[in-house]
């Protein structure tokens, strides 16, 4: 009797589909270069948070240097740390160089 192995392309399909079936954290963390302004509009231009909402998280990042901003699926979790990335410099604080960090962590 023969057994059928999955070819490595049916393995990986299914290791891709585990990856991405995962839910994930976008996790803002906390600096001194940045206002409340800059994180307030921030989140309401990049996660269309509501300036409650995002003031919220710009309590929470300042009070306990991070704040998980959305769970979601590993793409979009990529493709939101890398929003923040690009946002770019405060310009009310002459002495700040660039954007906020931001992460993605498993959700579990």
């Amino acid at each position: 009797m023969s057994q059928t192995v999955p070819s490595p392309e049916i393995g990986s399909q299914r290791q891709d589909q585990d990856q991405t079936a995962r839910l994930y954290k976008v996790v803002l963390l906390n600096d001194d270069d940045h206002s409340y302004d800059y994180v307030i509009e921030m989140l309401q231009r990049l996660f269309c948070f509501s300036v409650q909402q995002a003031y919220e998280h710009a309590v929470e990042v300042d009070s306990k240097q991070r704040t998980v901003l959305i769970t979601c699926g590993l793409p979009e979790a990529e493709f939101g740390r890398d929003q923040v990335h690009a946002y770019g410099p405060d310009p009310r604080i002459p002495r700040c160089k660039g954007s906020m960090s931001a992460l993605v962590e498993p959700a579990d």
